[in-house]
């Protein structure tokens, strides 16, 4: 009985040391990567410049998180549009094809028109069935909650996460009243971080509401405001992230559609300054790669004219 023992804890010490052996010699996976597409109306097309990129250079990104027009983007390219389609679709997009004006206490213009935009582009409808995991976010109006939608039908958190207070109305989601995701995510890192990411990328597209000009008119102001508040606020995202691209958004408004190519342009400029960090998470184990929530930011990308 003794001997019958013996062979059996030899068998079990050369299995665990062939599984050793294997282990050692196996490359270690790279680090999940999450990209974090923050807000900024027509200047969100420089979103499509990073993730051109991201696609040409075969950096894998494991999720993207969007708010605003980040979520816009990030629901497209998540869908299976490509970048290189997209940069098409931006450059015929106007301001008509996502808000109509209407006479409302909740705001000046509806952007229902972006659920007939979205259904001509999308190439799924759901959550479920994205290419790429998404996360949309958006707040609760009452309660000022920040709300992460990951399952369901598309098109209307995306409507949500783009309802600018002021300017559009909020949007009916399950007896909740929402809007703009960017009152509780300017930037979505932090969730990413929460959802599993070992590494960050956030795009942030920091520039005058106004493009540096005087107000035009009551969206001016109200979108100024705002952006003041946002960037006073932006120590909090900041730090769960590990790179932060800034494309150089100086000189471009809110509703510079127009300009689509110019920020496009912007945005692979700055992702390309950023591509020496990241290139270098591919090279470590993704054990190596987790960091506390409270990790202050590796790298901040800015471009300057």
């Amino acid at each position: 009985m003794n001997s019958l023992g013996k062979v059996v804890r030899s068998v079990r010490a050369f299995g665990r040391e062939l599984a050793r052996v294997a282990s050692a010699g196996a490359p270690s996976p790279p680090p999940k990567i999450g990209l974090a597409l923050g807000g900024g109306f027509a200047r969100g097309m420089a979103h499509i410049g990073v993730l051109k990129v991201l696609e040409q250079e075969g950096i894998p990104i494991a999720q993207i998180a969007g708010t605003s027009v980040g979520a816009l983007i990030g629901a497209i390219y998540c869908s299976g549009v490509c970048a290189a389609e997209m940069e098409e679709i931006a450059c015929r997009v106007r301001m008509r094809d996502f808000a109509r004006w209407t006479i409302s206490r909740f705001g000046l213009a509806t952007n229902q028109r972006m659920t007939i935009f979205l259904n001509g582009v999308l190439k799924v409808r759901n959550f479920e069935d994205l290419r790429i995991p998404l996360a949309v976010t958006a707040t609760d109006f009452r309660t000022g909650e920040g709300v992460i939608f990951r399952s369901g039908p598309l098109i209307d958190s995306v409507r949500a996460s783009c309802a600018y207070p002021g300017m559009f109305l909020p949007v009916d989601i399950g007896g909740r009243l929402l809007v703009d995701g960017m009152l509780s995510h300017a930037v979505p890192a932090q969730p990413l971080r929460e959802l599993g990411m070992q590494r960050v990328i956030a795009v942030s597209l920091k520039s005058s509401w106004t493009g540096g000009e005087a107000p035009r008119h009551l969206f001016d102001v109200i979108g100024q405001c705002f952006a003041i508040a946002q960037e006073k606020d932006s120590q909090r995202w900041r730090r769960a992230a590990h790179v932060v691209v800034e494309p150089d958004m100086d000189g471009f408004r809110y509703d510079d559609f127009s300009r689509s190519p110019e920020l496009i342009r912007a945005g692979e400029l700055a992702m390309r300054q950023a591509l020496p960090r990241v290139r270098k998470w591919m090279t470590q184990p993704a054990a190596a790669a987790i960091a506390p929530l409270r990790l202050s930011p590796e790298l901040r990308v800015s471009t300057t004219k």
